[in-house]
């Protein structure tokens, strides 16, 4: 008897990449796609899928290599788990970015084996992603490297900071709440369409910070959001006191870039859930708020000088005091996850404001299953 192989996802404007991914399942045995719906995936990434559920079930059922395809019954990231536990699969099977340890957890309660396979196009054929036939929507998303936070008011007003900030392409299709500015991505995509205007990129910066902060918003989404979206390449911005950092200093030396790109690595933790608030206890003063600006400078001269193992030493104690301000930031998931990797990396954080998103971290050796970012160059 052939194993039952499980997989799960969105599976919108199907592509090469998605036939390759199913084909290698089925080499495990016969293959069970969960799909998922479309207010499923509105809730996850914010917007609708290109094609309905209807529509990519009809594509799905129509491959050879899948035994049965169905739209999953539930919601949030483990939408399926109630066909999971009606088929009663052998194997579990996600790619890198699908890796979430909900999904490791749920296969290890139901001993289910749990296989990642490495995104690989067929032989012949260029790699291909959703996002990447997006490509008409090339507005990046940006990484917040260290003294997240300072760009409040509420935190810089204790002691002045910086935070760094990169601008990466979206090769990846970033979860909604995840930490990688997705909110304030989604203003720039109402306020210019699908690519950034060729103007200057501080003053585009600027608009967008104010278009996504209209009069009257209860929570001010902080301006190294903006920065980092419109922003090529790195950026730190000083902040002392004001929503507005009183300077901005941008990197595109090409070593440099270079240099972060290959110490970099996220693992999906799954967005935050919509109770999440950070904010709701925090320990905030000046001697905190100078730890992280400390740490963060110390970030900066380690990624000029390209020294990964201070840059991993002040990325760590960028977040140890992000957290020392903010404790709702770890839960027991992340303090698991960080668990995992701590032997393997020099330095990790999370994206954003925590309680989930992506755990980056810095290393000197590969992570395999783990997700690379590409920084967004300064166009000529």
């Amino acid at each position: 008897m052939p194993k039952k192989v499980f997989v799960s996802g969105v599976f919108d404007l199907l592509h090469s990449g998605h036939i390759a991914f199913l084909e290698e399942a089925a080499r495990y045995g016969d293959v069970y796609v969960a799909i998922g719906s479309d207010r499923t995936v509105f809730d996850l990434k914010g917007r609708p899928p290109v094609n309905s559920e209807a529509e990519r079930l009809y594509m799905l059922r129509s491959l050879g290599c899948v035994r049965q395809a169905f739209i999953s019954s539930g919601t949030g990231m483990l939408d399926f788990v109630a066909e999971f536990k009606q088929i009663k699969p052998d194997i579990f099977i996600v790619n890198e970015d699908g890796n979430l340890p909900d999904k490791r957890r749920l296969c290890e309660e139901h001993g289910v084996q749990y296989v990642v396979l490495t995104r690989a196009p067929h032989e012949g054929l260029a790699a291909r992603s959703t996002t990447a036939l997006r490509q008409v929507v090339t507005m990046p998303f940006r990484i917040d490297l260290a003294g997240g936070w300072l760009d409040q008011p509420y935190v810089s007003k204790y002691h002045p900071g910086p935070v760094i900030t990169i601008s990466i392409e979206p090769t990846v299709e970033f979860n909604d709440r995840s930490g990688m500015a997705s909110s304030t991505r989604r203003a720039a995509l109402e306020l210019w369409g699908p690519r950034l205007p060729s103007e200057n990129p501080e003053k585009l910066a600027k608009i967008l910070f104010c278009y996504d902060n209209p009069p009257g918003t209860k929570y001010i989404s902080g301006s190294q959001d903006a920065i980092g979206i419109a922003m090529p390449g790195l950026n730190i911005a000083h902040y002392n006191g004001e929503y507005w950092p009183e300077r901005i200093e941008s990197v595109h030396d090409e070593l440099v870039l270079q240099f972060i790109e290959r110490a970099l690595y996220l693992v999906p933790l799954g967005p935050r859930g919509r109770e999440y608030d950070v904010i709701s206890q925090t320990q905030i003063d000046a001697v905190r708020a100078k730890a992280l600006a400390d740490a963060a400078l110390g970030c900066w001269n380690a990624i000029l000088n390209r020294d990964i193992w201070g840059f991993g030493r002040c990325f760590k104690e960028s977040f140890d005091a992000q957290v020392a301000m903010f404790p709702l930031m770890m839960n027991e998931m992340v303090a698991g996850m960080i668990e995992q990797y701590k032997d393997r990396a020099l330095g990790w954080k999370l994206s954003g404001a925590g309680g989930g998103g992506y755990l980056i971290l810095v290393s000197d050796k590969p992570i395999e299953q783990a997700i690379r970012i590409v920084i967004r160059r300064k166009s000529d």
